[in-house]
Protein backbone atom coordinates (compact mmCIF):
# COMPACT_ATOMS: atom_id res chain seq x y z
CA UNK A 1 0.00 0.00 0.00
CA UNK A 2 2.92 2.13 -0.51
CA UNK A 3 4.04 4.54 -4.12
CA UNK A 4 7.36 5.50 -4.72
CA UNK A 5 7.50 8.66 -7.37
CA UNK A 6 10.80 9.60 -8.84
CA UNK A 7 11.23 13.23 -10.26
CA UNK A 8 13.87 14.89 -11.68
CA UNK A 9 15.19 12.86 -14.69
CA UNK A 10 16.22 14.32 -18.28
CA UNK A 11 19.63 15.01 -20.26
CA UNK A 12 22.50 16.68 -19.34
CA UNK A 13 25.85 16.99 -20.79
CA UNK A 14 29.03 15.30 -19.13
CA UNK A 15 30.42 17.41 -16.21
CA UNK A 16 27.06 18.88 -14.93
CA UNK A 17 24.41 18.65 -12.56
CA UNK A 18 21.05 16.90 -11.89
CA UNK A 19 19.15 16.25 -8.63
CA UNK A 20 16.46 13.35 -8.60
CA UNK A 21 14.08 13.00 -6.12
CA UNK A 22 11.68 10.32 -4.71
CA UNK A 23 8.12 11.25 -2.68
CA UNK A 24 6.85 8.41 -0.77
CA UNK A 25 3.11 7.88 -0.26
CA UNK A 26 0.43 5.66 1.44
CA UNK A 27 0.00 3.79 4.41
CA UNK A 28 3.15 4.36 5.82
CA UNK A 29 4.03 3.57 9.51
CA UNK A 30 7.81 4.76 9.31
CA UNK A 31 10.78 4.38 6.48
CA UNK A 32 13.89 2.46 7.18
CA UNK A 33 15.74 2.44 4.59
CA UNK A 34 15.68 4.55 1.48
CA UNK A 35 18.07 4.42 -1.48
CA UNK A 36 18.65 4.57 -5.19
CA UNK A 37 19.59 2.12 -7.92
CA UNK A 38 20.18 2.22 -11.67
CA UNK A 39 20.43 -0.05 -14.40
CA UNK A 40 22.06 0.46 -17.95
CA UNK A 41 20.97 -1.03 -21.03
CA UNK A 42 22.09 -4.48 -21.64
CA UNK A 43 23.67 -4.38 -17.33
CA UNK A 44 22.08 -5.44 -13.82
CA UNK A 45 20.66 -3.23 -11.41
CA UNK A 46 23.47 -1.83 -9.13
CA UNK A 47 23.56 0.40 -6.00
CA UNK A 48 24.24 4.04 -6.69
CA UNK A 49 23.37 5.27 -3.08
CA UNK A 50 21.63 3.83 0.18
CA UNK A 51 20.51 5.75 3.45
CA UNK A 52 19.99 3.38 6.14
CA UNK A 53 17.26 3.51 8.93
CA UNK A 54 20.40 4.15 10.62
CA UNK A 55 20.79 7.19 8.40
CA UNK A 56 24.61 5.88 7.75
CA UNK A 57 25.12 5.83 3.66
CA UNK A 58 26.79 3.74 1.25
CA UNK A 59 27.51 4.74 -2.20
CA UNK A 60 28.52 2.63 -5.02
CA UNK A 61 32.07 2.42 -5.89
CA UNK A 62 31.84 4.68 -9.04
CA UNK A 63 29.80 7.35 -8.07
CA UNK A 64 31.69 8.12 -4.28
CA UNK A 65 33.37 11.58 -4.11
CA UNK A 66 29.93 12.76 -6.72
CA UNK A 67 26.80 11.89 -5.68
CA UNK A 68 24.95 12.66 -2.29
CA UNK A 69 22.21 11.42 -1.11
CA UNK A 70 19.75 13.16 0.87
CA UNK A 71 16.55 12.36 3.82
CA UNK A 72 13.58 14.61 4.76
CA UNK A 73 11.66 12.54 7.06
CA UNK A 74 9.03 14.78 7.71
CA UNK A 75 8.18 14.76 3.73
CA UNK A 76 8.72 10.76 3.49
CA UNK A 77 11.49 11.76 0.43
CA UNK A 78 15.00 10.87 -0.50
CA UNK A 79 17.01 12.74 -3.07
CA UNK A 80 20.39 11.62 -5.13
CA UNK A 81 22.35 15.23 -5.62
CA UNK A 82 24.25 14.22 -9.19
CA UNK A 83 27.47 16.39 -10.26
CA UNK A 84 30.40 15.59 -12.55
CA UNK A 85 28.29 13.51 -14.36
CA UNK A 86 29.71 11.41 -16.75
CA UNK A 87 28.23 9.42 -19.97
CA UNK A 88 28.40 5.82 -18.16
CA UNK A 89 26.41 7.34 -15.45
CA UNK A 90 23.39 7.03 -18.06
CA UNK A 91 20.83 4.68 -16.95
CA UNK A 92 17.21 4.64 -15.44
CA UNK A 93 17.01 5.26 -11.81
CA UNK A 94 14.71 3.73 -9.41
CA UNK A 95 14.18 5.14 -6.36
CA UNK A 96 13.79 1.89 -3.15
CA UNK A 97 12.47 2.28 0.43
CA UNK A 98 12.06 -0.25 2.68
CA UNK A 99 9.05 0.72 4.64
CA UNK A 100 7.48 0.05 8.26
CA UNK A 101 3.53 -0.66 7.89
CA UNK A 102 0.25 -1.37 9.60
CA UNK A 103 1.23 -5.05 8.22
CA UNK A 104 4.71 -5.55 8.16
CA UNK A 105 7.57 -4.25 10.03
CA UNK A 106 9.72 -4.07 6.58
CA UNK A 107 8.71 -4.51 2.80
CA UNK A 108 10.43 -3.30 -0.11
CA UNK A 109 9.04 -1.10 -2.47
CA UNK A 110 10.12 0.35 -5.76
CA UNK A 111 9.42 2.88 -8.05
CA UNK A 112 9.13 3.25 -12.05
CA UNK A 113 12.03 4.66 -12.48
CA UNK A 114 13.26 7.95 -14.16
CA UNK A 115 15.77 7.88 -17.25
CA UNK A 116 18.80 10.17 -16.84
CA UNK A 117 21.05 10.52 -19.91
CA UNK A 118 24.27 11.81 -20.09
CA UNK A 119 26.23 13.13 -23.22
CA UNK A 120 29.83 13.13 -24.36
Amino acid sequence: QVQLVESGGGLVQAGGSLRLSCEASGNIIRINSMGWYRQAPGKPRELVALSTSGRSTNYGDSVKGRFTIFRDDAKNTVSLQMNSLKPEDTAVYYCNADVWTRVSYGMAYWGKGTLVTVSS
